[in-house]
């Protein structure tokens, strides 16, 4: 009888204890896994940060490689130019001609976007006046017009950029000169006279390099000679010149 109660206790000692045993095993095997299988993530984390980090340098510093491009261009307080250009209009009701035509301005800008162009140009033609017992059927006639307005570029790049302009100024007309007298009213011409004068173009700048560039601008262009209104369309290119810093 006694020894079955000392068997007992020892029993009710025992027990515990393994149950103790057992778990800490457990646990200790299982944490290896867990850390297992957390270093992989962490080392592919700390791989991908880095190769992270480098794109967005390298992505970072093309972008100011750009910027300072587009500031060395457009940075610049004046812009000048000088060219020629062709239109497409009347001299008379109903002759049309084509007129030929110099082209020079001088943009003052304020940003690299906002500027005021001062622009002035001569046309010159033949229209024919069909033929008349003055045996005058192509007389030289000639325009002169001086206009100002704002320019804006709405799309820039280091080597191109597109601007918008609109002009508004005097336009003088002279269709009389190579007459000998005669008078181009005579001719079926409006009479010698000024008016008002609308530009409105849209233009592509092509930069050779940051202060000299290329331009072609298609443009729309209205007057009032004759008491009517002429809608004109053509385009004016040439060279541009950037100077001064802003």
């Amino acid at each position: 009888m006694v020894s079955f109660r000392r068997l007992a206790l020892l029993l009710a000692l025992v027990l515990p204890a393994m149950h103790v045993l057992f778990a800490e095993s457990s646990s200790s095997s299982s944490n290896p896994a867990t850390q297992a299988e957390a270093q992989p993530q962490q080392s592919t984390a700390a791989q991908t940060q880095p190769q992270m980090s480098v794109q967005a340098r390298i992505k970072a510093r093309r972008e100011q490689r750009r910027v300072a491009a587009l500031h060395e261009v457009y940075d610049h307080l004046y812009e000048g130019y000088v060219g020629a250009g062709y239109l497409r209009t009347h001299a008379g009701v109903p002759q049309r001609v084509t007129m030929y035509d110099w082209n020079v301005g001088l943009t003052r800008y304020f940003n690299e976007r906002l500027g005021v162009t001062l622009d002035g140009r001569g046309y010159y033609g033949t229209p024919f006046t069909g033929l008349n017992q003055y045996s005058i059927t192509k007389p030289a006639i000639s325009e002169y017009a001086g206009m100002i307005g704002p320019t804006y570029r709405f799309y820039l790049q280091p080597k191109y950029s597109v601007s918008a302009r609109v002009l508004a100024g005097y336009q003088e007309g002279n269709f009389s000169g190579d007459t000998n007298g005669v008078g181009g009213v005579n001719l079926g011409l409006y009479p010698d006279s000024s008016t008002f004068a609308v530009s409105a173009s849209t233009f592509i700048e092509y930069n050779l390099t940051p202060n000299i560039g290329l331009r072609v601008a298609p443009e729309y262009v209205l007057t009032g000679f004759g008491s009517t209104q002429q809608n004109s369309l053509g385009f004016t290119s040439g060279l541009v010149i950037r100077f001064g810093k802003q």
